[in-house]
C-alpha cells in the first residue's frame, strides 16, 4: 500500500501543493491612497502528510526577535523531511512595523486584541479577520512570538491556557523553563485561535526594537522540539529544559512597581533567581541623597525586568514569579548563586 499523500493548502486566491513552497504578499487592507497593505507569508507544504502549523510574529510592529525565528524556520531549515505544512507570517502588523511602533498607526489599534476579526468592523478587525480566516483557522496548532514592550525585557517563556490539554501539550513541548498559565486577554491571537480549535501558545522573548541572537536560537530550539512532538519533524526528539515551573495563580506572580520617581540601578539580570528580602534594585534622585531599595517579596525568578532606568511612581520594575523549594534547588544547581552587591542594601528605605 502506498503512503497517504500530503494535503493541498488553500487560501483565498491561491493554493500550495505538496512539495511546493510559496512566498506571497497577501493583501489585508489599503492605505489612505488606496494602495494595498500586504503581509509577507511563506507557506511550506511538505511532501509527506502531517499537521499544519502557523508561526506568527510582529503582531506588535516593534517586536522583532520573533521575525527572525519565523524567517529562519521558513527559509533556512531543511524541509526535505517535513511531514506537514508550515504557514509562516514573520510580520503581521506591517503598518506598525514600517512605523516601528507597537500598534497599528490607524487609530492606534492593537492588532493583538482584534482577533478573530470581523470583515465589516474596524480596520484592525478587518486585518485580523483576513489573517485569521486564511492562515490561522486551517492550521492544527500555532506558535505566536512576542517580546516585551519598549523599555523592558523578558526571559524566554511560554504563556498558555494550561487547562486546555492540547494547548498544555504544545506549551510543554516548546521546552521552556517557565510557563505562565492563563487564557490571555480577549482578542489575543492565542486565545481566539485556541477557542477556534487551533491550540496556540505565546512565546515571550527579550525586548523590542532589536534582534537578540541568543534568544532567537533558544526559540528556534523550542520550535524544533514542538515540531517533534506533533510529528512535523519525526526524526527529532522533544527536548527537556532541565527544570520547569508552571505559574498558574495570581499569588505566584507579581509586577513590582516603583513607589518613587528617579533613576533605577537594577542589581539582577532578567532570568535571575532572587531570594525573599534580596534587594532587586535601588531608585535614587539625581544627587543620590534619597534612595529607595526594592526588595524581593518572595523567592522567585525575574521573568521580566526594566531596561529603561527612568521611572515615575507606579512604573513597573520587574516581573517576579514564585518558585517552590524543589524548583529553587534546581535553578540554583543550574545558575548558582551570584553575590549580592553590598551597595544594593544601603538605601534609606524599601518598598
Amino acid at each position: 500500500m502506498s503512503p497517504p499523500s500530503a494535503d493541498v493548502f488553500t487560501y483565498d486566491g491561491g493554493r500550495v501543493d505538496p512539495g511546493e513552497t510559496q512566498n506571497i504578499r497577501y493583501g489585508v487592507s489599503e492605505t489612505y491612497l488606496g494602495d494595498p497593505v500586504r503581509i509577507p507569508v511563506s507557506i511550506v507544504n511538505g511532501e509527506h502528510p502531517g499537521p499544519t502549523a502557523f508561526l506568527s510574529a510582529a503582531a506588535h510592529g516593534d517586536e522583532l526577535n520573533g521575525i527572525e525565528v519565523v524567517r529562519e524556520v521558513a527559509h533556512e531549515w531543511d524541509h526535505l523531511d517535513l511531514h506537514g505544512t508550515l504557514v509562516c507570517m514573520p510580520v503581521m502588523n506591517v503598518p506598525g512595523f514600517i512605523a516601528q511602533q507597537r500598534y497599528l498607526p490607524i487609530y492606534d489599534r492593537d492588532l493583538n486584541r482584534s482577533f478573530p476579526g470581523n470583515d465589516t468592523s474596524t480596520s484592525a478587525k478587518r486585518i485580523a479577520y483576513r489573517i485569521f480566516r486564511n492562515f490561522v483557522e486551517p492550521c492544527d496548532f500555532g506558535l505566536d512570538f512576542h517580546t516585551s514592550t519598549r523599555g523592558r525585557t523578558n526571559m524566554v517563556h511560554v504563556r498558555a491556557e494550561m487547562e486546555d490539554p492540547d494547548v498544555a501539550r504544545l506549551a510543554r513541548a516548546f521546552s521552556t523553563n517557565v510557563i505562565i498559565a492563563g487564557a490571555g486577554p480577549e482578542g489575543t491571537l492565542r486565545q481566539e485561535a485556541s477557542n477556534a480549535g487551533v491550540p496556540t501558545i505565546t512565546i515571550e522573548m527579550g525586548e523590542a526594537h532589536r534582534f537578540q541572537r541568543g534568544l532567537i536560537d533558544r526559540a528556534l530550539d523550542g520550535t524544533r522540539s514542538a515540531f517533534a512532538e506533533f510529528g512535523l519533524l519525526p526524526q527529532e526528539s522533544v527536548a527537556w529544559p532541565g527544570w520547569r515551573t508552571v505559574i498558574d495563580g495570581n499569588g505566584d506572580k507579581t509586577w513590582l512597581r516603583a513607589d518613587v520617581g528617579g533613576l533605577v540601578d537594577m542589581h539582577w539580570e532578567v532570568g535571575s533567581l532572587v531570594h525573599r528580602g534580596d534587594p532587586i534594585c535601588t531608585i535614587s534622585n539625581p544627587f543620590k541623597t534619597d534612595t529607595d531599595v526594592v526588595e524581593a517579596p518572595f523567592t522567585g525568578l525575574l521573568v521580566g525586568t526594566l531596561e529603561n532606568p527612568l521611572v515615575y511612581p507606579g512604573n513597573p520594575l520587574c516581573h517576579i514569579v514564585r518558585l517552590d523549594e524543589r524548583t529553587r534547588r534546581a535553578v540554583e544547581r543550574t545558575q548558582g548563586r551570584p553575590p549580592v552587591r553590598p551597595a544594593a542594601a544601603t538605601g534609606s528605605g524599601s518598598s
